[in-house]
């Protein structure tokens, strides 16, 4: 998957944010308290932020499960439909900018656009490009029958089936090597 600094780095963030929620097989919500929230802007770097609110906090929730949705979609049809419905209430405004370090990248949300905005935005521009491209089926959830956290698949023969082969995909195949030492 030959993508810019930008794609990947958003593709991570919304993946990141998905798994926040207690619906991917968490125990706890990832984004509980405003604080969390706090901490996710830092950890993830998104730019142009102002103070944050407990509306913010809501709106971000909301935001997380409308991509839970894309990336759980039945089929492409359906992925699309749902990532048009959340570009349309999105204000996208295109531009080139370098910051924090990064190299030239795009970003898409308005100058003045909440966290949820921004967010929806740069995240489900991503999210489109990797549909426009004909690579839908790497938006993937976990195989191991107790996760449901989402992931990306960059790998290069669409193969990979596990959220982290270190902790999913290792005692998954602990378990088969287990189960067929038994039989």
């Amino acid at each position: 998957m030959p993508f810019g600094h930008d794609m990947v780095y958003s593709l991570a963030t919304v993946v990141e944010l998905v798994n926040t929620s207690p619906s991917t097989g968490g125990d706890t919500d990832g984004l509980a308290e405003l604080a969390d929230l706090h901490e996710f802007v830092e950890s993830h770097q998104v730019s142009g932020i102002g103070a944050l609110s407990a509306r913010d906090l809501g709106q971000v929730r909301l935001l997380r499960e409308a991509f839970h949705r894309v990336f759980t979609a039945p089929d492409q049809p359906t992925a699309v439909r749902l990532l048009n419905g959340l570009l349309s209430k999105t204000r996208i405004t295109p531009r080139l900018t370098e910051h924090d370090g990064h190299p030239l990248h795009m970003h898409y949300f308005a100058p003045d656009a909440t966290l949820s905005e921004h967010l929806a935005a740069d995240c489900g521009v991503a999210l489109a490009h990797l549909v426009v491209d004909g690579e839908w089926e790497r938006l993937r959830t976990c195989s191991a029958p107790d996760c449901d956290r989402v992931f990306v698949d960059e790998s290069r023969n669409r193969s990979r089936v596990y959220c982290d082969s270190r902790t999913c995909g290792n005692r998954m195949h602990v378990a088969a090597y287990r189960a067929r030492r038994r039989a």
